[in-house]
Order: C-alpha cells, then structure tokens, then sequence
C-alpha cells in the first residue's frame, strides 16, 4: 500500500500548483468558491485535506472565515509561503480523525480527495468526523468522481484515461477491493533525450454515489442536492462527476 504522507511529499507539494490553469483555472474556481460561499450561509468552513489551499484562499479571500486539516506537512508548508495562521488555521492529521473545532456551518472536500481514504470504514469515519464539526443545519459538501468501470474492455483491468502530447494518465482497477491506482506518465524531450519517463502513481477507493448516500446517513446526513458540476448542471447517468451536498437535521438527535 502506497504511504499517504510519503505520497504527498515536498516534490508533490512544489508541483502541485499550476497557477491561473487546469484546476487552478479561474473558469474552474470561479464557480467552486461560489457555491462554497452561498452554502457555507454567512458562517465558518472547514475543508478536510486542504491541500496548498488552491479554495481555501480564494474562498477566504471571497468573506468565509476557512480552517482545515491536512496530512500532509509538505502541503502545509506550501501554504504557508501563501498565507499564515491567522488567516486560515489549519491542523495537521488524518481527515478522518483529526479535529479543529465544532460549529461551523460548511465542511468541504474536493476534487476526488475523499477517495485518498482507502477502506471504506476510514470513509465513513471521515463523515462522522464533518458531523462534528458541523453545527446543526450544516452542511459537507463532496467532490468526486463517477466510477468508470463500463469503460474496462473485457479481460483487461486498466483503461487509458488521458493521452496526449508528454502525458500518459492509465488507471488499473481491482474491483474486489473498489481500488483504482491511478499511474501519471510524464515523457518528453525536457525528459534527458526523450526515452526516459517519469511515473507517479496514487492510490484511491472509488465510491459509487448510492455507496456516498448510505455513508453519510450513517454519520447522520441527509442528502440536500447532487450537480454534475460546480455550475449546479444535471446529474445523469453519464456524468463522469458529481457535487453532492449533505446536510445535518436543524436539532441534534438526542
């Protein structure tokens, strides 16, 4: 098993952004922070694996007080070249367990990252861990990607996801375990003379949306709203993605 910590490195986090393009692009943030905004309704936000802080900033910057948990002390150092504490405090460990508070209004995970839990137990306790942080009424909003399993040619358990000039995305599947190892293919003439390669490689658990309903009934949700994308288009059954908004009863159980 590929290490979290190890995978998410100093290389990884000096890597990681691709300023004013991809999912740094402004025609990608624009409407991501937008909707975080409006759903977060006037309170604090928590996003769980904060990353660099590619929404974080820009969502701080737009009038939401944001905190968030992050595993990775790499990542944590690039944001810190961004901002300091006192902007956005952030607590470094696992998503699934690691607290910085209660009583905020949105709690956030984006871009596929609750998939970087690899059983499906750790998944579940990752929303147990947004409900409490969540004030009655909150709200945890989830970014992930539709499992393309109807795109596995018969016999072959891998598929060829991106392909294009000096990148090579090929994603191998086990679906025993719902794993899918996504390996990234860097080649090209900056590469020594153009033979050689450089391959990275993450590991993730995949989740069926029906599977992201049950976890968060049983940490307590319920679901509020499911978009195909941050511009609230329809989700069908050919969407590659989905945005899903969870929401917690208005009174705690007792």
């Amino acid at each position: 098993m590929i290490n979290q910590q190890q995978l998410w490195d100093h290389h990884a986090a000096k890597q990681y952004d691709t300023p004013g393009e991809g999912m740094f692009s402004p025609g990608v943030l624009g409407p991501t922070v937008e909707v975080l905004s409006e759903l977060a309704a006037g309170g604090p936000a928590v996003e769980f694996a904060i990353g660099t802080g590619r929404v974080a900033i820009p969502l701080q910057e737009a009038g939401v007080p944001v905190s968030g948990i992050e595993l990775s002390h790499a990542m944590i150092a690039r944001l810190r070249e961004k901002v300091g504490e006192e902007r956005i405090p952030v607590v470094q460990g696992d998503m699934a367990e690691a607290s910085i508070g209660a009583d905020y209004t949105l709690a956030f995970l984006v871009f596929n990252t609750i998939a970087n839990l690899l059983t499906q137990e750790e998944q579940v306790r990752g929303f147990h861990n947004a409900a409490r942080h969540l004030a009655p009424g909150g709200r945890f909003v989830v970014e992930l990607w539709v499992p393309q399993l109807r795109s596995l040619p018969p016999g072959h358990g891998g598929t060829v996801e991106v392909s294009r000039p000096g990148y090579l995305l090929v994603d191998t599947y086990d679906v025993l375990r719902q794993h899918v190892i996504s390996h990234h293919v860097q080649f090209g003439p900056e590469l020594s003379d153009g033979r050689e390669a450089q391959i990275g490689r993450t590991p993730h658990r995949y989740i069926w949306p029906a599977e992201l309903d049950l976890m968060a009934r049983i940490a307590g949700f319920e679901l509020e709203s499911r978009w195909a994308d941050w511009d609230r288009s329809e989700f069908t059954a050919e969407s590659r993605s989905h945005v899903s908004v969870y929401r917690l009863p208005d009174q705690r159980m007792t």
